[in-house]
């Protein structure tokens, strides 16, 4: 719907241009930044932080998150699915994990205190989990792997619902702000109106798109209700913070398998 807006600055003979599609329809499998707009984004060229900018970079901070997680997760799971493939993947992980250290002990006593702490976190996880065999760990790790792409597919679900929320938020923003100038055109004098529609041609412009918008959302069957959207938003926005926070916990159960991992090789 940003096209709206886009015809509307383009007749009053503004540079700026958005682009409000979501990344799934633009094809693009992460999660998608919000529209700086132009005042945004000269405050930030001058290096100033702004609430947009912000949550831009945390938007990005996020999807190289998802992106880690998943390179690591996957990499787990190929070779943990080759290991359970072995003739020895019944066997005890606790007797290889022995064998392994008593062949790699390390010199230091940094890299000891680094190895100890690496071993505990390890032999936590497997006794956590119920884990002995490389077959079990390959089902722990296939475990994780789903986990991983249900909260992904969560998140990216919440920030496309959201990335439209706020669409519409800022579009309805965008009508009650232009609004009086519309109202302010319609009493005045016939005589000097076309004088007026000149002088405010950019707020006009942005009032009508938001118009425009706004009843195309209602032909479609939408109702116009700013006060359910914000509600719906907040609420996703929990939603999505308490699955990043379900995200980032999986980050220790990866570490632990890296560990046992990088034993083996």
């Amino acid at each position: 719907m940003g096209r709206y807006t886009n015809r509307a600055l383009e007749a009053a003979g503004r540079p700026e241009r958005i682009d409000h599609r979501s990344y799934k329809r633009q094809g693009v499998d992460k999660i998608p930044t919000v529209h700086m707009g132009t005042a945004a984004s000269q405050m930030e060229r001058r290096g100033v932080a702004t609430e947009k900018g912000d949550i831009n970079r945390e938007i990005a901070a996020d999807n190289k998150l998802l992106k880690e997680i998943k390179a690591r997760i996957t990499r787990l799971y190929n070779w943990s699915k080759e290991q359970a493939d072995q003739p020895q993947g019944q066997e005890s992980i606790k007797d290889f994990l022995f064998q392994a250290k008593q062949e790699t002990a390390p010199t230091s006593q940094y890299a000891k205190v680094r190895a100890l702490k690496a071993d505990a976190n390890l032999f936590n996880f497997l006794m956590e989990n119920g884990i002995s065999s490389m077959e079990q760990l390959y089902e722990k790790v296939s475990a994780m792997n789903s986990g991983y792409y249900d909260l992904r597919g969560k998140i990216v679900k919440a920030e496309r619902r959201l990335s439209v929320l706020n669409e519409r938020l800022e579009m309805w923003t965008q009508y009650q702000k232009y609004k009086p100038v519309r109202q302010k055109l319609d009493k005045v004098a016939p005589a000097k109106r076309e004088q007026f529609a000149q002088r405010h041609s950019a707020d006009l412009a942005l009032f009508d798109a938001a118009v425009r918008y706004l009843d195309t959302l209602k032909a479609s069957g939408e109702s116009i209700t700013p006060k359910a959207w914000r509600a719906e938003a907040a609420k996703l926005i929990a939603e999505k913070d308490a699955d990043y926070l379900k995200m980032r916990a999986m980050r220790e159960d990866i570490k632990a398998v890296e560990t046992l991992k990088k034993t083996a090789e």
